[in-house]
């Protein structure tokens, strides 16, 4: 009885230092990227804020050639949603919908996972004029895991999974408007 009460009290303590642990664990995370595109803002934002141009300069958009996508409502509009299919994993299915903008600054996105996984996102691109010509494009996404998911933060870097993809796209992006 006194092994079987040990072995309890073990179990019972390597349960709870994880679920302790998530207490202090920070909930939220966020990734941001950015480029200098040798282009007035006007024209940067103007192609960026139509999410079918994503299709062009993201590298998610081109990680399956057979990609089902389908669009409804008006692109650069709030409301406009963009959706894909695909047998691929790293692709999966979902959609992303224009939920706000703030013409010439910022679009904001809810971005939709269905397959693999169910999830959902807050992305968002900006566009700010740093010089004659010149605009800075960030493009990041902020999210936040609850209790007691958010243990998996300590073992995940989403700078290293989605960062890198981000800045290839911006560099992309920055090829596709300077050629123009």
């Amino acid at each position: 009885m006194k092994v079987f009460k040990k072995i309890l009290i073990v179990i019972g303590v390597i349960v709870a230092i994880p679920l302790i642990l998530a207490l202090f664990v920070n909930k939220s995370y966020e990734v941001e990227e950015s480029i200098i595109i040798n282009k007035p803002k006007a024209e940067v934002f103007d192609y960026v804020q139509h999410l079918k141009n994503q299709d062009n300069f993201s590298k998610w958009a081109t990680m399956d050639p057979n990609m089902k996508k389908t669009y409804h409502g008006t692109d650069a509009t709030v409301g406009f949603i963009s959706a894909w299919e695909s047998d691929n994993d790293s692709v999966g299915v979902g959609e992303q919908e224009i939920v706000n903008m703030v013409d010439g600054e910022r679009i904001d996105y809810e971005l939709r996972f269905i397959k693999p996984f169910e999830s959902t996102q807050e992305t968002y691109m900006s566009t700010r004029t740093v010089g004659e010509n010149q605009t800075e494009v960030k493009w990041g996404f902020e999210g936040e895991m609850k209790y007691p998911m958010n243990l998996m933060l300590l073992f995940m870097n989403f700078e290293e999974m989605i960062g890198d993809d981000f800045q290839e796209g911006l560099n992309n992006l920055k090829t596709i408007l300077e050629s123009k």
